[in-house]
């Protein structure tokens, strides 16, 4: 693609010669987005950020960055700014001096080095602590300053790794609002590695979701969130229930019929994904927010009154989040449920009451019949 600042062609790693931690790996990274690598430990997300850094060396394939090939090269000549999560500060310096570290190693004036470190300080809104020490700043205030040391000599990518996670739920927010300000503010490429999912939808401009050294799938977030490709996908973004059925009927709009496995009528109308066909079992899935209840069928809407889209259940347990109520449920057939409802459509239902659950039909996805489905 011709805007691609990164290529990974047909990359794969091992450490061991036999177990691929990465395993043919093709991945275009855009000039100017914001990636996020998003999986769980082991599935092979950071080992591509340190094959990127050039930490690690790829045991088969090539890695082209500017339409240079640099797997070969070593990390300081690839020009590309990393932070850790462990800040990697070099304790003996000032904030001053650990901004302007990158910049003595390629020999900048010192005149340039007094600007540049003055600009990328304001830029953090740290310029009043250059003359500090590393201990004697907050988490959140040396996470900035290594921020600021990636981006000062101007590479044309930062890589994140789990930048945030040592910081408490508060100030991780307030970082990743900064962050995705500074990479819009100066267009810098990021490529971001979390196994936290609402981190990876809040600042990505993509998400490439990892699994056992491969990536499942890759969108933008609302894409990845609402037409998930895979079983593991719905499921790991987000809270999904994941329903076993079988296909009873194929429209010839593409449009789908589905029971569940019990008998009862699941869904009608809902995209399905491609290949699946009449008879086949499938998993489908229904986002917890995407669901509404009522105490009666004879007070659901029209088009769901005669079961279109809607299934009886009971409260096994009512959570207080905050800004929604989230409920757990047993469906009639025994299956589990999760459904989560704003404060006001929540707010008089009981643990023990049977209510009906009903949802549009575009927000039902059927995917290929998986073994996680449960």
């Amino acid at each position: 693609m011709n805007d691609s600042l990164v290529q990974f062609k047909n990359v794969s790693k091992t450490y061991d010669g036999q177990v691929l931690a990465v395993r043919d790996l093709d991945l275009n990274i855009r000039q100017g987005e914001f990636l996020t690598l998003l999986g769980p430990s082991g599935s092979g997300k950071t080992t591509t950020l340190m094959m990127l850094a050039g930490f690690e060396s790829p045991s088969s394939g090539s890695i082209w960055l500017s339409g240079n090939r640099i797997d070969t090269l070593p990390p300081h000549r690839r020009g590309i700014g990393v932070v850790f999560q462990q800040y990697a500060l070099f304790p003996h310096m000032t904030v001053a001096e650990n901004v302007a570290y990158p910049l003595v190693c390629r020999k900048v004036s010192k005149a340039e080095i007094r600007s540049k470190v003055a600009q990328a300080l304001e830029l953090v809104e740290l310029e009043e602590f250059g003359d500090r020490y590393p201990n004697q700043l907050s988490g959140g205030q040396q996470q900035r300053v290594a921020l600021t040391r990636a981006l000062v000599f101007e590479p044309s990518i930062v890589l994140m790794d789990e930048p945030l996670g040592a910081l408490d739920r508060k100030l991780r927010e307030t970082l990743q609002i900064e962050i995705r300000r500074i990479h819009k503010e100066l267009n810098v490429t990021i490529v971001y590695v979390t196994h936290d999912q609402n981190e990876a939808l809040t600042m990505s401009d993509r998400i490439a979701v990892y699994r056992d050294g491969e990536i499942s799938q890759i969108g933008a977030p609302g894409d990845i969130y609402s037409n998930p490709q895979d079983t593991y996908v719905a499921t790991f973004v987000g809270e999904s229930n994941l329903m076993p059925g079988v296909v009873k009927q194929i429209d010839a709009d593409n449009r789908l019929h589905a029971t569940l496995e019990s008998g009862d009528l699941v869904c009608s109308n809902a995209t399905r994904q491609a290949g699946i066909a009449v008879g086949d079992r499938v998993s489908i899935s229904i986002r917890p927010e995407n669901i509404h209840a009522s105490h009666t069928q004879e007070a659901l809407p029209e088009e769901h009154a005669q079961g279109l889209n809607s299934l009886q259940a009971t409260i096994d347990d009512i959570m207080f989040l905050g800004e929604q109520y989230r409920l757990s449920l047993t469906l009639t057939n025994g299956h589990p449920f999760i459904v989560k409802l704003p404060i006001r459509q929540g707010a008089d239902l009981l643990v023990g009451q049977s209510i009906v659950l009903y949802w549009d039909q575009q927000d039902v996805n059927v995917l290929e019949a998986s073994h996680e489905t449960h």
